[in-house]
């Protein structure tokens, strides 16, 4: 036999152990459908959100670690394509994380290679919603730029679009940056209408939303992350699919934005070549940029202040089989989501319900309840009940941003770092009285019953 002969016999016997001990050894987070760990009511928890794979995921880790690339390679440049294709959109970047992926979308918005009028510049405003990750705000800050917080509805969770007109100062506002809330997207007719009439840009963090869909009228529905000029995604375990850290910017129809993000997200160079190609441009040593000497290697002139925020090829190969489950995994969520909204109808006396924005088909991340003033429980004894019998939940992130203790500093170094318009109660209603359950894929109908009746106990 030949050393490749070898080389393919010996990589096949580790595919084949490498699936077996997955088989075995990861049971409890196989997708849906397949046969259970058993669950024991008050013992096994019932996470919030959590990991679904199966021995396909592990065995394209262990592949690709074979060939021991490592840094973005081959599966990551497959799964770009692959995700862009999935979303319907021009380019997609794939970066470290979520939070990554913000700061990158829009950083690349300051960039000199766009045009003066368009290029957010510091002291240039960003409306946002006050409800929320506090990633969604924080490239904002981080890049000079003041944050113009409106408030959110609660029945929504999103931000309020009837306040997007008095948010808006002309010349000062540059863009609209703002998250699909929980899976559940946007007003994006309403959004998309004001920034086209006032030609902002359109940031959609898509993080918690992968597989939402919104339908414009006369348009057929198309899955968010397809709506701005950016948009980003995560795939930290707890979301729509998972590469573990991991995440991607998708430029959505204006190709030049794909160079300026790999700019930034590789250590701002200006040079476009793949990782381990070399003259892509075919004059390497020709070009004359900055005060630097005519032909100084493109690989080493940097045209922006960028990071190094890449993700490794064994996560785009992890991610490559996610992205097919992405179908099903949504399918799971919804049912899931509808599933307790009718096992817990009976208690709308004592909580809100949160509310599909119309015109959507969202892709729950979680399922959000709203104590009602006046309910014989508060929403933190909700949250420490729920702990108790051991139901993950969660409150609404970072709550109202601004009452967050990072915000409240900085307001008091800087009292023009922020504006807000309104009162925020919309965003304080949802600190206040919002906590949420799972409905990822990995969830069993017994679990999803135990959930049912705990919370019937709690409000008895």
């Amino acid at each position: 036999m030949s050393a490749p002969d070898d080389q393919e016999a010996l990589a096949a016997e580790i595919d084949r152990l490498v699936r077996a001990y997955s088989q075995k050894s990861h049971r409890a987070n196989r997708p849906p459908g397949d046969e259970p760990e058993p669950f024991i009511a008050g013992k096994t928890v019932v996470p919030y959100a959590g990991r679904v794979f199966d021995e396909n995921e592990v065995a394209a880790a262990v592949r690709t670690t074979l060939d021991f690339w490592l840094t973005l390679g081959p599966e990551g440049a497959a799964f770009e394509t692959e995700l862009a294709l999935a979303l319907g959109v021009k380019h997609s970047v794939a970066v470290n994380s979520g939070s990554s992926a913000n700061l990158l979308a829009f950083s690349a918005l300051t960039s000199h290679k766009l045009p003066k009028g368009r290029r957010i510049a510091r002291g240039d405003e960003v409306i946002t919603c006050a409800a929320g990750f506090p990633t969604t705000v924080a490239p904002i800050v981080q890049n000079g730029a003041v944050p113009v917080f409106i408030d959110s509805d609660p029945s929504t969770g999103n931000a309020r679009v009837d306040l997007l007109e008095e948010a808006f100062v002309p010349g000062k506002t540059k863009a609209v940056f703002m998250a699909h809330t929980l899976g559940n997207p946007f007003d994006l007719l309403a959004v998309t209408s004001f920034c086209t009439r006032h030609d902002l840009w359109l940031i959609e963090d898509n993080c918690d939303a992968l597989g939402s869909r919104y339908t414009l009228p006369g348009q057929k529905a198309r899955l968010t992350g397809s709506f701005g000029d950016l948009s980003t995604q995560s795939f930290y375990p707890p979301h729509h699919i998972t590469m573990g850290e991991g995440g991607a910017v998708n430029v959505v129809s204006q190709p030049p934005l794909k160079t300026i993000v790999e700019s930034f997200r590789d250590w701002g160079r200006d040079c476009w070549c793949e990782s381990g190609k070399d003259n892509t441009c075919g004059k390497r040593f020709e070009w004359k940029q900055g005060e630097l000497p005519k032909g100084y290697d493109h690989k080493y002139i940097y045209s922006h202040l960028g990071y190094n925020l890449k993700p490794l090829d064994i996560q785009a190969a992890i991610g490559r089989v996610q992205l097919r489950r992405l179908g099903e995994f949504t399918a799971a969520r919804r049912a899931h989501w509808d599933y307790l909204r009718a096992g817990l109808a009976d208690l709308s006396d004592t909580l809100e319900f949160m509310v599909p924005t119309a015109g959507s088909e969202p892709s729950w991340f979680g399922f959000m309840m709203r104590v009602k003033i006046g309910a014989n429980i508060s929403a933190v004894q909700l949250s420490q009940c729920l702990d108790e019998k051991k139901v993950g939940n969660r409150r609404l992130f970072g709550g109202n941003l601004v009452r967050q203790p990072a915000f409240i500093e900085l307001k008091r170094d800087n009292p023009q770092a922020f504006r807000v318009v309104g009162d925020l109660a919309g965003a304080d209603e949802l600190m206040n009285n919002a906590v949420f359950i799972g409905v990822y894929p990995g969830l069993k109908r017994p679990m999803l019953d135990y959930v049912v009746e705990v919370m019937h106990a709690i409000f008895r």
